[in-house]
């Protein structure tokens, strides 16, 4: 299974219209159009699960600097999800008076 991330998407792209454009390439398995937690609106990207390594490789190649709905897509192959940093990572606790840092 190859998770291709697609960016730059407009805001009015639907999941059915992804997955119609992947297909011209090969078997799509999923598309997930991701949306923001609080408003529930699109964030502008997705990321598309194909089964076939050889043509998810064509659907990036063909697709990256594609133009829909007016805009340039970022295609490429998703990279796992790293963690730490930002929100969510453990905080150091002070102790004392002096700096921890």
């Amino acid at each position: 299974m190859v998770n291709i991330f697609v960016g730059n998407l407009s805001y009015q792209t639907t999941q059915d219209e992804l997955e119609a454009i992947f297909a011209q390439y090969g078997k799509v398995e999923r598309v997930n159009i991701i949306n923001d937690r609080t408003t529930g609106q699109p964030r502008g990207f997705a990321f598309v699960e194909m089964t076939d390594q050889t043509e998810a490789d064509n659907a990036i190649q063909q697709l990256n600097g594609s133009d829909l709905r007016g805009r340039t897509l970022n295609v490429n192959v998703a990279r796992p999800k790293t963690t730490g940093g930002g929100y969510g990572a453990p905080r150091r606790e002070r102790r004392g008076t002096g700096s921890n840092w």
